[in-house]
């Protein structure tokens, strides 16, 4: 759908015109006169003449022109039949603020047949169940609640909570916006669609997203790749989880990856940022609208005048992954020289409150970090009071300036405060004028300064998902199960190791199995309703002789399970780490997980997400990044495991799912030693074709 008219409506009519205080549509009427829209506004009640001085008509039919936006402020049992009347018109988009809707039970065929109408004309509708749009830089709002006049800037903002969007219009943060969307229901349009199309609007640099729902993965990749070839940084808060999907429920997949965290793989591997709480949301999508990810060195160096400070910010940058690098002699030497006695050169720098109020001094100190080799990024703490007045003013004014004088040196600056009430909104505002960023408290102005450490996602990457996306596994169909063997069959086809092994008859065929498989086996079960064997006792782990295969055998063929499964004996995997590869297709975007196996699977999740396809070289680096990576990579003296082979393993995984269509295929353990990867177990799931 074309949004051009609604993101930019040159007419706007409001359905639902009324004088009645706190009535959504009058409020709508009253926030156009407080802005002084210049667009031509028409109030549509079929009772009134006049609405708070707009020339009121009895219809959208009555109007002289199609608007461009039409603003639905009627119940949720009214509106279907307004929205048929505005794109038959030929009208831009509509709003709807009304809840009522598939929100609830009862107001499903409400929302079915605003679909519908909407769905007949091509018209872009914006709810129901939310508060609107705003433009400010636009100058227009399809707004149920007051709002005012505001400063333009560089963020737009797109919230599935209406609470949030209110909230971030009424933040003073140094936070300037550019257009704000409450999409409530999403019965239409999704927040997807508002990211791609602000894309096109001029002066936006950042997007901000809050989400309640996945969405479609492939609409996601769509918009997420149309961000990153018109550089346009997004920052994503997802609040809340979902089931996993049916099939992976029956396994450890679904535990350890469900969708929540494949969403946020697919978002990190487009380049989005990830945010925790609406706080941090709003200040790393400002912080990256002053400047772009990446194009610098890792390094950050921190000035501060306070020793707590200095060490406070120390230790949260070690937690989050902010890289203090120790800085190099000769910019330790040229600190020395403009530092007083009592401080200290180092990263952090505490150069005391003796130079506090000194711009001259402060403005050395900041370019002297910024043209050492390691630092790309330089983070001066910055706290300023509310109700300075006397000598306290200028004080504080000096402290700031030998910041801005320094805007032309070769790193990129960062004001950031250690409390958020710290940094107040007329100050941020202006540094952030200079081309410099200014965040409020310190965790969040941390993580905001991780993010621009990052390097952006290439937009080949983000379409490769999206591409696989659409043409996984359908959903539809009964989900059919291999039985180990005959998924451990399919392994082998793509040279995907797994111990050798085969399926056996009777008693004197195991012995034999024995023999073949060169003295140490196991003996399971295999069927295609077996997928936990260890809690059914279905399996028995390294016999040695005839007399424990005999043994085992005879168990294990009169367990109740055994009616509908075969007998497999298989050589015993060499010794190692236990890690779980896997990789679904019913998540929001097909996904690898790469973590730790066998018993530990679902106690310590600690596993690494992978949107496919993936290649080698991103499976290891996720692999490393797990808390457990030492256990592979010879920590404590340990032996140095196959990380490669692993990775190489993962990757043939990943393939097989998205070229065979499988909807799951879960090894667990695959087994890591010295000397390779080989999958212990195989649980394999497929659509079965209609």
């Amino acid at each position: 759908m074309d949004l051009s008219r609604l993101l930019d409506p040159q007419s706007i009519a409001v359905v639902g015109a009324s004088e009645r205080a706190a009535s959504y549509g009058g409020e709508a009427l009253l926030n156009l006169k407080r802005i002084d829209y210049g667009g031509n506004v028409y109030a549509v009640n079929p009772g009134r003449d006049e609405v708070h001085g707009f020339d009121c008509f009895a219809s959208l039919a009555d109007l002289p022109e199609a608007p461009d936006a039409v603003i639905v402020a009627i119940p949720a049992e009214q509106v279907a039949p307004v929205i048929e009347q505005a794109g038959a018109l030929g009208c831009g988009g509509a709003v709807v603020f009304a809840a009522g809707f598939s929100e609830s039970r009862q107001g499903e065929q409400h929302e079915a047949a605003l679909v519908a109408a909407a769905a007949a004309h091509e018209l872009p509708v914006c709810g129901p169940n939310g508060n609107g749009i705003v433009s400010i830089a636009a100058n227009f709002a399809l707004w149920g609640d007051m709002v005012g006049p505001r400063d333009a800037g560089p963020v737009a903002l797109v919230s599935q909570s209406g609470n949030v969007a209110v909230n971030a219009i009424a933040s003073r943060r140094g936070l300037r916006l550019h257009t704000v969307v409450s999409c409530g229901n999403q019965a239409v349009l999704d927040a997807a669609d508002y990211l791609e199309a602000f894309c096109q609007l001029d002066g936006v640099r950042s997007v901000a997203c809050y989400l309640e729902a996945e969405g479609d993965g492939a609409r996601w990749c769509q918009a997420l790749e149309a961000c990153a070839r018109a550089d346009v940084a997004v920052t994503i808060l997802k609040a809340g989880s979902s089931e996993a999907g049916a099939a992976a429920a029956q396994a450890h997949t679904g535990a350890v990856a469900g969708d929540q965290r494949v969403f946020e793989a697919m978002a990190k591997a487009a380049g989005a940022a990830w945010a925790r709480d609406p706080h941090e949301l709003l200040e790393t999508a400002k912080a990256l609208a002053v400047r772009g990810r990446g194009g610098l060195a890792a390094g950050v160096a921190v000035m501060t005048c306070s020793g707590g400070d200095s060490s406070v910010c120390a230790d949260l940058a070690a937690e989050i992954g902010v890289s203090l690098p120790p800085l190099r002699p000769e910019t330790i030497a040229r600190l020395e020289e403009l530092l007083p006695s009592a401080a200290t050169a180092a990263n952090p720098l505490d150069y005391t409150a003796l130079l506090w109020g000194d711009p001259g001094a402060i403005e050395g100190l900041v370019r002297t970090l910024a043209d050492d080799p390691g630092i790309g990024r330089v983070l001066v703490l910055y706290d300023q009071p509310d109700g300075l007045d006397g000598d306290a003013v200028e004080s504080w004014a000096q402290a700031i300036e030998g910041v801005r004088a320094a805007t032309d040196c070769p790193a990129q600056l960062i004001v950031c405060s250690t409390l958020p009430e710290l940094m107040p909104d007329d100050v941020a505002a202006s540094l952030i004028d200079d081309g410099i960023a200014a965040l409020a408290g310190l965790r969040s102005g941390l993580q905001a300064v991780a993010e621009l450490a990052k390097e952006p996602a290439a937009p080949q990457r983000i379409g490769a998902i999206g591409e696989a996306c659409r043409t996984a596994a359908p959903a539809d169909g009964e989900l059919e199960w291999l039985s180990e063997h005959e998924a451990k069959q399919l392994l082998t086809t793509r040279r995907l190791a797994v111990p050798d092994g085969r399926v056996v008859s009777n008693e004197d065929d195991a012995v034999l199995a024995l023999a073949e498989l060169g003295g140490r086996v196991v003996i399971k079960l295999s069927g295609a309703d077996l997928r936990h064997k260890s809690e059914l006792g279905a399996l028995a782990l390294d016999l040695q002789n005839e007399a424990d295969v005999r043994a085992a055998y005879a168990r294990l063929s009169v367990l109740p399970a055994a009616s509908a499964a075969s007998v497999f004996v298989e050589a015993m995997a060499e010794s190692g780490v236990e890690m779980i590869v896997a990789a679904r297709t019913n998540a929001v975007v097909p996904a690898l997980i790469v973590g730790l196996g066998g018993i530990w699977t679902e106690l310590l999740s600690d596993a690494a997400v992978i949107p496919l396809p993936a290649s080698v070289a991103e499976i290891e680096a996720a692999t490393r990044g797990l808390r457990g990576a030492a256990l592979l990579d010879g920590g404590r003296g340990s032996v140095k495991l196959a990380i490669g082979a692993l990775a190489e393993f993962a990757a043939g995984i990943g393939e097989l799912l998205l070229a065979d269509g499988l909807e799951l295929i879960e090894c667990n353990p695959v087994i890591v030693s010295e000397h390779g990867a080989v999958a212990a177990d195989a649980l394999i799931a497929r659509r079965a074709l209609q």
